[in-house]
């Protein structure tokens, strides 16, 4: 192997390969990853997101605008969770790991649970 040199700039020689730059520290023929990697926490938290901000205005506009019975919002965030669902499948949960799609659907049930919950009286 080449000695090292360094010039001027502050950059490492080996021979006629630069070792390193100070400003990267990386040598020239290693390339970092810069691709884009979605990892299912990211779809995770979307659909979560979604869900607490799609449900509470559902409520508002079925029940408090519209004056809709209780059983409406329930269809319609029936509906609108099932939505949330296929979307978050497409993003790329569909291909996650077993665990964060079980997770992500039990989130989305849990959540829909609860809005069933405050409409029992209403049933």
């Amino acid at each position: 192997m080449p000695e090292r040199q360094e010039d001027d700039d502050g950059e490492v020689w080996g021979g006629d390969r630069r070792l390193s730059r100070p400003d990267t520290s990386l040598p020239d023929w290693e390339m970092p990853d810069g691709a884009y990697r979605p990892v299912p926490i990211v779809w995770f938290s979307g659909a979560l997101f979604l869900q607490i901000l799609v449900q509470p205005l559902i409520a508002l506009i079925v029940i408090g605008i519209l004056g809709l019975p209780g059983r409406t919002n329930l269809a319609i965030a029936f509906f609108a969770t099932g939505m949330i669902a296929q979307m978050t499948w497409n993003r790329g949960m569909a291909q996650a790991p077993a665990v964060w799609q079980v997770l992500t659907g039990a989130m989305l049930a849990g959540s829909l649970a609860l809005i069933a919950l405050a409409h029992i009286p209403e049933l």
